[in-house]
């Protein structure tokens, strides 16, 4: 049985101090307390809201080097994301996937046709594998019908990887409790403690469900709050590091722009990197990159202009489709914590290296990406080894723990099984066990049993209908309306497994459905165009 939200607590609360205290439910707050707990570290992790709720559930899924980095002299970064996308690639089967894309070089153009080959010969070789191949014009239609076809000359092919950005984070926090690690969401940060020579010892927080003031002391603590990590430094003094920078996405039913490997081009209207993508059986168009200056304590949302800048880049490489914003069946937007080195430059010109700071016994951290949350994590850990020795000379082992045999039930597709194992690892046995009649079944046109929905309400601290929908599962992403046409079938499910009364679900199924039409849809704007 999992422990209660209870438990979790007194266990965060004493009577001996942690070791060390993570603030940050994130990947890289995760990243930290999985190589601590592993190296014998008494840990402990609060995140203010839910687990992966900001950037790491709203990211464009990707696992990868960073060509484009690579294009602007980031050789280190890029060798450091290219080898941490190998290891996820192997450790991580099912979870972290290759992924196929296709780079289409036009005769308006030709020159990028050797730049690009340079690029992707210093990128595999980086790599170590050799992925790269050139494809004539027939061949990428071959590959992509509904591509544009004027003007093309042919196309880079080579391979990268994507993932579920929000899975990625609980297994890792799964296998942080694995080894002793204690996590717990909707616990707020309020104010530093600190020792009799002033250095930060712990921290009082709110527990946001109860109410209840509480006092977490440890020996250590460390600030990975992403876009936040600012607003907790600066209580110590701390200056300015982070430049937030928003990078909006729609996701479109496969149907409609049908994709089994993804592209990248450059903009017709300022040249930037986007890409369209297949992801857990949608089609992904992403990315903006701009200043992001609203308050960081309301959740972003895609605007009308970056709705119809991510539309252009859709058109001008599939004109035939024919697709209006209207079609998506989602948005998000997420908000990166790049460190910046110099404002004046345009925000796809930012460099994605992190940073560690240590103020007034605070080690802080934040910049980085999704692909590189390991390296960051053994990085801050080595400026923390002086408090906490058990950390000295961190040994170098798998993200995960290999699982176990697990049967596969026989309603599962080899597909389906590899997918759920890579989301769940060992956990999966649990997760089969749960599932009532009928419930081993996928969800149509997904890749989620009923189980799924099950095995998180029971085992995954979920507190309220969106951490179910949004980040525990990605159904609300996935279909219409936030996966509304699911609720008369969930509500059987959530009221046996989280025993909530019927105004309690009246309640949530509010609150999810403005979360979803403020912060997951299209503009309003773009809802009700005509063909």
């Amino acid at each position: 049985m999992p422990a209660t939200r209870q438990q979790t607590l007194v266990r965060l609360l004493g009577p001996a101090p942690l070791d060390l205290l993570v603030v940050g439910g994130g990947i890289t707050g995760a990243g930290i307390a999985l190589e601590a707990a592993r190296a014998g570290v008494r840990t402990g992790l609060i995140e203010a809201h839910d687990f992966a709720s900001g950037t790491s559930s709203r990211s464009s899924k990707l696992v990868h080097g960073g060509l484009r980095y690579l294009r602007q002299g980031q050789l280190l970064l890029t060798r450091e994301a290219v080898r941490e996308r190998t290891a996820l690639l192997q450790n991580a089967p099912g979870l972290v996937t290759p992924l196929e894309f296709v780079l289409p070089i036009r005769k308006r153009d030709r020159l990028a046709k050797p730049i690009y080959g340079a690029a992707l010969a210093i990128y595999d070789l980086l790599a170590g594998a050799h992925t790269r191949k050139w494809l004539n014009t027939g061949q990428v239609l071959n590959r992509v019908p509904s591509l544009d076809a004027d003007g093309l000359l042919g196309a880079w092919q080579y391979l990268d990887a994507q993932t579920d950005d929000a899975r990625l984070v609980l297994r890792v926090l799964h296998e942080a409790k694995s080894q002793g690690a204690t996590v717990i969401n909707y616990v707020r940060m309020d104010e530093w403690l600190r020792n009799a020579d002033g250095k930060v010892c712990g921290a009082k927080v709110l527990d946001t469900q109860s109410g209840d003031a509480l006092t977490i002391n440890a020996q250590c603590v460390i600030n990975a709050s992403g876009v936040w990590t600012d607003s907790l430094r600066r209580r110590l003094g701390g200056d300015v590091k982070i430049r937030p920078l928003r990078g909006s996405h729609l996701l479109f039913p496969y149907t409609l722009i049908p994709l089994k490997c993804a592209i990248a081009f450059s903009h017709p209207e300022d040249g930037r990197s986007v890409f369209v993508l297949p992801w857990l059986g949608g089609v992904l168009v992403g990315t903006t990159d701009l200043d992001h200056h609203n308050d960081l304590q309301k959740e972003p949302t895609i605007t009308a202009e970056e709705t119809a800048y991510l539309m252009a880049a859709l058109h001008a490489q599939f004109p035939s489709l024919a697709i209006k914003a209207s079609d998506a069946l989602s948005s998000w937007s997420g908000i990166r914590p790049v460190v910046s080195s110099d404002r004046s430059r345009k925000p796809s010109q930012e460099v994605r290296e992190h940073f560690i700071s240590d103020e007034e016994g605070l080690i802080s951290v934040c910049g980085g990406k999704l692909t590189t949350f390991r390296s960051m994590a053994r990085d801050v850990l080595k400026h923390a080894a002086s408090r906490l020795p058990q950390l000295r000379g961190l040994k170098s082992v798998e993200v995960f723990a290999t699982p176990n045999q697990i049967d596969s039930p026989e309603q599962w597709s080899n597909e389906l099984y590899r997918h759920m194992l890579g989301r769940h690892g060992n956990a999966l046995a649990t997760l089969i066990d749960c599932a009532q009649p009928g419930e081993l079944s996928p969800i149509p046109n997904t890749l989620t049993p009923w189980a799924e929905l099950r095995y998180a309400c029971r085992e995954e601290t979920v507190l309220h209908l969106d951490d179910l929908l949004l980040r525990r599962t990605r159904l609300g992403l996935l279909l219409p309306h936030g996966a509304n046409a699911l609720f008369e079938k969930l509500e059987a499910i959530i009221k046996t497994e989280l025993f909530w009364d019927d105004a309690k679900w009246q309640s949530e199924i509010s609150r999810y459905s403005d979360i979803i039409d403020q912060f997951y849809s299209v503009p309003r704007t773009f809802r009700s165009e005509n063909s």
